[in-house]
C-alpha cells in the first residue's frame, strides 16, 4: 500500500477518534457540575427546574423594562433577539436596528409567550446535556458512583393472584426468575454494566452506574407488562367528563386516586387517559369509563416491534398474537365494530380507538411516545415479571473506592504510563519517541473505541487499558530487537527496519490473537466486571497491533526506509 494511502487510513482514523471522543470531552471538561446534576434529575426536578428560572427570567426582564426602557439586552438574553426577531417579520413589522429592553419584549406577543420561550429555553438545555450524557464515557460504581434501587418481591399480591400461600423457598424462586428477566430487560435498554443480585430471600438490589434516567430505569423495573384490551363505554365516559369538569373537587380521592362514582353501574371502571407533556411525564386528559371484562391480555403477544405510523408519522408497537390471543381479538373486535377499544398499560389508558372492521392476529397500537414505545416493545419481549416487584429504595450512591482512593489509582497509572514512556526514550533513542508516539495514539483509539460503544470504564477496565498500554510497548520492543538484530550483521538502517517488521510481524501477531481469544472467551463468560476488562483487553489488543504495525511502520517508513543514507537511531546497543 502506497504511504499516501496508509497516511489517510491513519488521518481518518484520527478524526474518527476525535469524533467519537468530543461529546465525552465535551461532557467531564465543559459541561458545568450543576448541569451535570440536573441531567442526572427525574423529569420533574427537570420540570421545576425550567418553570423556576422562566420565572426568575421574566421578573428580571419586567424590572428592567420598568426601570429603563432603553437598557440594553442582557448578555444571558441574547438568544431572545433571533426569536424576536422572527415574531417581527411574522407581525409584518420592522425589525429594530438596535435592541433594547423594550423592543425586545415588543417582539413577542404575549407575557405568556415570552415564559414560554424562556421555559423551552432552559428545558431544551437540560434535555441536550441527558442527550450527551448518554453518549458520552461511562464511569463505573466504583469511579463514579451511580443509581440503587433495592427492590420488594409483592408476595401479598402473588399469593392474592394464584388463590393460595407461597413458601418463602418459592418466593426466593420467583425472585431469581424476575432477576434473570430484569438482567435480559436491562441488556436490551443498553444500561451499561449493571449489577443485579439477590438481597436476602425476596429483595433484588439494582446497582447501575452513571447518570441512569431515573423515570426510565423505574418503567423497566417495575414495569409488569400488563397491557390490556377493554371496550369503552362512551355514554358514560362522556358523562363522567361532564361531571367532573363541573366538580373537580371529586373527582379524585384523599390519597389522589380517580375516583369511582357510587352511582358507577357494577362491571364499568372510571380510569384515566394520559399523554405525554413536554417533560415526558404523564399528563391527565380525560377520564375514560372502562367495561371491567379484558377483551385480550397482553400474555397472548408472542413478539412486537416499533415503527412509525406512515401517515401520522407517530411512533406504534407492531405485535403478532397467538393463535388463542387471534381467535379472543377477532370475536371482540368483530362483536364490537362501531364501539370505542382502550389500550390500558398498568391501569393507564394510552389509547382509544373505533373499532371499523375484526382483527386477527396482527395488530398495532399507538399513543406511546418513541422511547415508550420502544419501552413497551422489550417489556413484552421479555415477559411478564412471576413475582410483582415494589420499590423499598431508591437513592444516588457515591464512588464505592471513594474519592481519594481512585485519586490514588489514577495517580498511579500516570506515574507508570510516565515511566514507560522516559525508558522508552532512554533505551530507544529516537526509536523510543516513535514508539510513544504509537503508545498515546493507542490509548486514543482505545478511549474512542470504548466511548463510540458506550462501555463503562471501571477499575478493572482501566487494569485492561494498562495491561494493554504494556503490550503495545512490547510490540515495539520486539521490532527494535529484530532491527538491532539486522543492524548487528551489518545491514543498512533501510534493510534493517524492513527486516525488522517482517521478522516481528507473526511473532506480534500469534501472541496477540492468542490473548484475543482468551478476551474473548472472558466477555462472554464472565460476570460484568470481568467483561468490562476482557472488552477493554480486546480493544486494546486490536489497536496496538494497528499502532505498531501500520502507524509505526509508516514513520519508519517516511523517516529512514525510503530515505537513502538516513539513519536510524535505536539506542547505543545498536551496531552496524
Amino acid at each position: 500500500m502506497k504511504k499516501r494511502d496508509r497516511l489517510i487510513i491513519v488521518l481518518l482514523v484520527l478524526f474518527l477518534c476525535g469524533l467519537f471522543l468530543y461529546p465525552t470531552f465535551k461532557w467531564y471538561v465543559l459541561t458545568p457540575s450543576e448541569t451535570k446534576d440536573l441531567a442526572s434529575g427525574s423529569n420533574e426536578q427537570i420540570r421545576e427546574y425550567a418553570l423556576g428560572q422562566a420565572t426568575k427570567d421574566l421578573h428580571e426582564i419586567k424590572n428592567l423594562v420598568q426601570s429603563d426602557e432603553n437598557a440594553e439586552v442582557p448578555a444571558k438574553f441574547i438568544y431572545l433577539e433571533a426569536i424576536a426577531k422572527d415574531n417581527y417579520h411574522a407581525m409584518k413589522k420592522d425589525v429594530p436596528s438596535k435592541w433594547n429592553i423594550l423592543n425586545l419584549c415588543a417582539g413577542f406577543y404575549t407575557e405568556k409567550d415570552i415564559f414560554n420561550t424562556l421555559e423551552n429555553h432552559y428545558r431544551s438545555s437540560i434535555y441536550d446535556a441527558k442527550t450527551l450524557s448518554n453518549n458520552v464515557l461511562q464511569l463505573g460504581l466504583d469511579l463514579r458512583g451511580g443509581m440503587s434501587i433495592l427492590l420488594d418481591a409483592d408476595k401479598d399480591a402473588y399469593e392474592k393472584k394464584v388463590g393460595k400461600a407461597v413458601s418463602d423457598t418459592e418466593v426466593t424462586k420467583l425472585v431469581n426468575q424476575d432477576i434473570e428477566i430484569l438482567k435480559n430487560r436491562i441488556d436490551q435498554f443498553g444500561v451499561s454494566e449493571p449489577e443485579i443480585r439477590l438481597q436476602g430471600s425476596n429483595q433484588i438490589l439494582v446497582e447501575i452506574p452513571g447518570a441512569a434516567d431515573p423515570e426510565r430505569v423505574n418503567s423497566f423495573l417495575q414495569g409488569k407488562g400488563s397491557l390490556v384490551f377493554q371496550i369503552v363505554d362512551t355514554t358514560l365516559t362522556d358523562k363522567i367528563n361532564t361531571e367532573y369538569a363541573a366538580n373537580p373537587g371529586e373527582a379524585y380521592t384523599e390519597d389522589g386516586q380517580i375516583k369511582q362514582p357510587a352511582d358507577l353501574p357494577a362491571g364499568k371502571t372510571v380510569a384515566g387517559y394520559y399523554v405525554k407533556d413536554d417533560y415526558g411525564i404523564d399528563e391527565l386528559k380525560k377520564f375514560v369509563v372502562l367495561d371491567d371484562e379484558i377483551g385480550l391480555d397482553g400474555i397472548h403477544l408472542e413478539s412486537s416491534t416499533t415503527s412509525t405510523n406512515g401517515i401520522t408519522g407517530q411512533p406504534v408497537v407492531d405485535f403478532h398474537l397467538d393463535s388463542v390471543g387471534g381467535d379472543q381479538f377477532y370475536k371482540l373486535t368483530s362483536t364490537h365494530v362501531g364501539d370505542s377499544m382502550a389500550v390500558v398499560m398498568d391501569g393507564k389508558v394510552k389509547s382509544v380507538a373505533t373499532i371499523n372492521e375484526a382483527i386477527r392476529q396482527d395488530v398495532q397500537i399507538s399513543g406511546f411516545s418513541k422511547n415508550e414505545a420502544s419501552d413497551l416493545a422489550v417489556v413484552l419481549r421479555t415477559a411478564a415479571l412471576p413475582i410483582e416487584l415494589t420499590v423499598s429504595s431508591q437513592q444516588s450512591v457515591g464512588a464505592t473506592l471513594g474519592e481519594d482512593a481512585v485519586s490514588a489509582g489514577l495517580r498511579a497509572i500516570a506515574i507508570g504510563l510516565l515511566l514507560v514512556v522516559v525508558f522508552m526514550v532512554l533505551y530507544y533513542s529516537l526509536c523510543g519517541l516513535v514508539a510513544d508516539l504509537a503508545l498515546v495514539f493507542n490509548l486514543v483509539i482505545m478511549l474512542a473505541c470504548l466511548s463510540a460503544f458506550h462501555f463503562t470504564l471501571t477499575l478493572t477496565s482501566i487494569a485492561g487499558l494498562i495491561l494493554t498500554l504494556g503490550m503495545a510497548v512490547d510490540a515495539n520492543v520486539i521490532i527494535y530487537e529484530r532491527i538491532k538484530e539486522e543492524l548487528a550483521v551489518g545491514k543498512s538502517s533501510q534493510a534493517a527496519v524492513r527486516q525488522g517488521f517482517s521478522k516481528a510481524f507473526w511473532t506480534i501477531m500469534d501472541a496477540n490473537i492468542t490473548t484475543i481469544i482468551a478476551a474473548l472467551v472472558l466477555s462472554q463468560l464472565g460476570s460484568s466486571a470481568v467483561k468490562g476488562f476482557a472488552n477493554t483487553l480486546a480493544i486494546g489488543i486490536i489497536s496496538s497491533l494497528f499502532t505498531a504495525l501500520f502507524v509505526s511502520h509508516l514513520i519508519f517508513d517516511t523517516t529512514i526506509t525510503d530515505k537513502e543514507g538516513a539513519k536510524i537511531h535505536i539506542g547505543r546497543r545498536a551496531k552496524k
